[in-house]
């Protein structure tokens, strides 16, 4: 898999993040829907990673800096033909490598509680990442569930 930083034009990605906003807002009240849109993942915090196999998209994830030590996992997708592959896994080591060379101590993320989310919680899991409480500007929510992971180099 190549993974390369992506300007979020391309019309595999368009799509892949349109299913993932989707599929947020089907899975989860409107209140409860943390996912960025293509104009939340162009700013200026936020480094935004495309996975491909030639021409084909497998994944993508995002970074959103929080402060000069905490970062924010964002948008992380796996493309329908792909799940099950290995491409988050790799999409999550390639921004966690990422986080520890640009000097984080720390990641974390918002997820949702239902089904739907389970396998993404158990990547993170599976990651090191554990079980917090609510960080930076979200709330309690019976819709989020918060994860950490503490890095060194």
């Amino acid at each position: 898999m190549n993974i390369k930083v992506d300007d979020l034009t391309h019309p595999q990605i368009k799509q892949l993040l349109q299913k993932h906003l989707d599929d947020m807002f089907a899975t989860s009240p409107r209140e409860s829907v943390h996912a960025l849109d293509l104009s939340g993942l162009r700013q200026s915090n936020v480094t935004f990673w495309s996975g491909w196999q030639g021409d084909e998209l497998l994944g993508c994830g995002a970074l959103k800096i929080l402060s000069a030590t905490h970062g924010e996992i964002k948008s992380m997708r796996t493309s329908e033909h792909h799940i099950r592959k290995g491409v988050a896994s790799k999409m999550l080591q390639h921004i966690i490598q990422h986080s520890q060379s640009i000097g984080l101590h720390q990641l974390s993320l918002e997820t949702g509680t239902q089904d739907f989310f389970k396998p993404a919680r158990q990547l993170y899991i599976n990651h090191g990442f554990k079980y917090c409480g609510p960080f930076g500007d979200y709330l309690l929510d019976p819709n989020s569930q918060f994860m950490t992971l503490f890095i060194t180099e």
